[in-house]
């Protein structure tokens, strides 16, 4: 399994949110890139992006930000929030950026979807944000009114081979990743599965390296201290981490 450190941009800044509430953000960095420096030194191999404002209100304000982040680092970087043309999945691609999430265009306008995999291949992943159920959209502030299973198995039909998960009720929560939906979604789905949301442990790495998913996203409880990175990354591929 692969570990994914994140970093959530707002304003320029690493962020975190509380289940999604934009009225509820936490500062953790002015300063992105020095974080993804951390990663790269912790051994993790790559890392997940989210542009918040892009995902709440479309466009990529935070562009620069994430282009920087490839060219520092040379990690494999993923981004999500706000890809909802094509003019935007090219411009990732020109700067460089291995893996763009498509969230709310995947739910509103399936074609585009369809083209982007056509196009782009395996550049091209789906987030799907669940809340009770559904596929949340534009930053979880709305539901897009189909389920979240069946999202996942249209993408699959375009050629997705990607999805990142996220149980919006865990996110930011520190309550543990739900481990659950992420065994039922291994089983039924055949695609490269990312957990997101909830994993607040090291038991919950373990976990879920042990369903033999794709990969898990660790955010609020690498900035917490709650997660030692080094030791993630270690444990996710099935070796010890140094001292243990």
């Amino acid at each position: 399994m692969i570990i994914y450190p994140a970093i959530d941009l707002y304003g320029g800044e690493a962020v975190r949110l509380f289940k999604g509430d934009y009225s509820q953000k936490t500062v953790y960095s002015q300063n992105p890139v020095e974080v993804a420096r951390k990663f790269r030194e912790a051994g993790a191999s790559r890392i997940h992006m989210v542009d918040l404002e892009g995902a709440k209100n479309g466009g990529t304000p935070n562009f620069g930000i994430v282009k920087a982040v490839k060219e520092e680092t040379g990690l494999f970087v993923e981004i999500g929030g706000g890809i909802r043309s094509m003019d935007v999945i090219e411009r990732y691609a020109e700067a460089g950026i291995d893996r763009v999430i498509l969230g709310t265009a995947a739910v509103t306008d399936p074609d585009f979807a369809a083209e982007a995999a056509a196009r782009f291949g395996d550049m091209i992943a789906v987030g799907v944000d669940i809340k009770d159920g559904f596929a949340a959209i534009r930053g979880w502030t709305e539901s897009g009114g189909i389920e979240a299973m069946e999202l996942c198995e249209k993408m699959r039909g375009f050629g997705i081979k990607t999805v990142i998960c996220t149980d919006i009720s865990r996110d930011g929560a520190m309550k543990g990743t739900n481990r659950e939906l992420y065994r039922d979604m291994s089983k039924r789905l055949d695609m490269d599965i990312i957990a997101s949301g909830g994993v607040s442990s090291m038991d919950d790495v373990i976990a879920l390296a042990g369903l033999g998913i794709h990969g898990a996203i660790i955010g609020k409880a690498y900035y917490t201290g709650a997660i030692d990175l080094k030791e993630a990354v270690a444990a996710a591929e099935g070796g010890k981490a140094e001292g243990r």
